[in-house]
């Protein structure tokens, strides 16, 4: 079992930035794609962002291409987010996943393993 931890999240103006934190324990997650999705108020949980368990590709919604950059350290077991030039549509609460299979999915339900997700609010 894969237990995932997110922090980082907050409130912040827009035009700022942030840096989320997903921190895994059970197992180590080197071998496990990686990905953020972002919930909205009423709205269905997206994919914002992916990197593959080398650390050699990433993917991202075109949403957040640009400003977003995801990132891993597999010696803490770690994956980040950092989200610049946040807009008040990027508000919403984001989650960490993890996914054993061969290829990086943009797709929810491939994911194993969800963290409890960490709030981020952008005010306008």
């Amino acid at each position: 079992q894969v237990q995932l931890a997110e922090s980082g999240g907050g409130l912040v103006q827009a035009g700022g930035s942030l840096r989320l934190s997903c921190v895994a324990s059970g197992r180590p997650v080197g071998n496990y794609n990686m990905a953020w999705f972002r919930q909205a108020p009423g709205k269905e949980r997206e994919f914002a962002a992916a990197i593959h368990w080398s650390g050699g590709s990433t993917y991202y919604d075109e949403s957040v291409k640009g400003r977003f950059t995801i990132s891993r350290d597999n010696a803490k077991n770690t994956v980040y987010l950092q989200m610049n030039s946040l807009k008040p549509e990027d508000t919403a609460v984001y989650y960490c996943a993890a996914d054993s299979s061969q290829y990086v999915s943009q797709t929810r339900s491939k994911y194993d393993y969800w963290g409890q997700g960490t709030q981020v609010t952008v005010s306008s």
